[in-house]
């Protein structure tokens, strides 16, 4: 008996509807879907953040003058460091760096305003390395504040080079503006990985999966019921996570909402596919939860979210270009800061495109199998 077109469709969207019903009957899986993705953005945009502020820092002030009270004070005006002690003797600025009571020792040896007009000052700083990012950045933040304060107190104030910095698409170097993008892409895929396989393997604990099997809809039919309702899903938290990243934290927006949708349809190829790849390998939903995350940091770690893909060792930069969040947030990152458009961004858009529909067509074909 052949099925035409409509029939197809029909039986598609009934399935659709029920697994949209099967969703909501239960209030706090809406709750789950919807609330949760924002939280977790809210959390993670103050959370993830690489400004240094306020940085407790201990004083030795050996010289006493009016230079050195003024390079102080122009270290604590910044704001990036604040003097929680002071004393004469060094060893407390020791003892304070090893107890955690300081992240930052600052040393001003005698005689400090008499080498500083001669041209020849000499100031110690010492930092906790133990976070070496919080101290790559506070060592960067004590240099530059106290070069500034040694020129502008300097013999000869006329320089050779007149260097005059900008950042381009982040001015204010503000972190939250580079990481909450990048949260979103991480959101949505944790959503399409949880719900795509724990479903469909809720289906199979219940003995429900087998009714499905049994009934005249195809197995292309069945998975596209199964996985569309996650799609229109990841596509709605889209939707309030960006509304949350451009309303609450105020993230810039250069580009194009129609080439952000158009990443994120692909992206969600990507989700669904891996999500459908994990039912068929777990066979309670506790198992597919637990494989859901083994996916789920490895592609974190792999995507640049957290630490840029050219610092890591050649084999790990090979290995990310598999992982469709890589592209993701490359596309996202450069849509919100900088503005880019199809013609900058379409290496990644066919990457998105190619582990999208490989990894939804390999998981298509072992679903049937396994359901077979």
């Amino acid at each position: 008996m052949t099925v035409t077109r409509g029939e197809r469709l029909e039986r598609v969207l009934g399935m659709v509807a029920k697994e949209f019903r099967q969703i909501f009957r239960d209030p706090r899986m809406a709750r789950v879907i919807f609330l949760a993705p924002i939280l977790q953005l809210v959390i993670f945009g103050y959370a993830v953040s690489t400004d240094i502020w306020n940085m407790n820092t201990f004083v030795v002030d050996n010289d006493h003058t009016r230079e050195s009270r003024e390079l102080v004070e122009t270290l604590t005006a910044s704001s990036y460091f604040r003097v929680s002690d002071q004393s004469e003797r060094p060893a407390d600025m020791v003892r304070a760096l090893d107890h955690g009571d300081a992240v930052v020792g600052i040393e001003i040896p005698a005689g400090f305003a008499t080498a500083l007009y001669a041209g020849d000052a000499t100031v110690q700083i010492l930092i906790d390395g133990t976070n070496s990012n919080t101290a790559s950045v506070a060592q960067g933040y004590a240099e530059r504040i106290v070069q500034s304060y040694a020129l502008e107190h300097a013999p000869i104030r006329s320089l050779p080079i007149d260097l005059r910095e900008r950042a381009w698409y982040n001015p204010d170097l503000a972190s939250r503006n580079y990481n909450v993008p990048a949260v979103v892409g991480a959101l949505i895929l944790q959503v399409c990985l949880l719900l795509t396989s724990l479903a469909i393997v809720r289906e199979r604990e219940i003995g429900t999966l087998e009714q499905l099997q049994v009934s005249p809809l195809a197995s292309i039919e069945l998975i596209a019921g199964k996985t569309i309702p996650f799609a229109v899903i990841g596509l709605v938290d889209l939707f309030f996570v960006t509304l949350v990243a451009l309303l609450w934290f105020g993230v810039p927006f250069e580009g194009s909402m129609l080439l952000l949708l158009g990443a994120s349809v692909l992206y969600l190829f990507s989700g669904l596919g891996i999500g459908l790849l994990i039912s068929t390998v777990s066979r309670t939903q506790q198992e597919a939860f637990l494989t859901s995350f083994l996916v789920f940091m490895p592609a974190i770690l792999l995507s640049g979210f957290m630490f840029p893909v050219s610092s890591m060792p050649t084999v790990f930069r090979w290995l990310t270009l598999l992982n469709p969040m890589r592209h993701y947030i490359e596309i996202v990152r450069a849509i919100y800061l900088k503005g880019a458009g199809p013609t900058v961004l379409w290496p990644q858009f066919a990457a998105l495109l190619v582990i999208g529909v490989g990894l939804l067509t390999f998981a298509t074909k072992r679903f049937s199998k396994t359901t077979a």
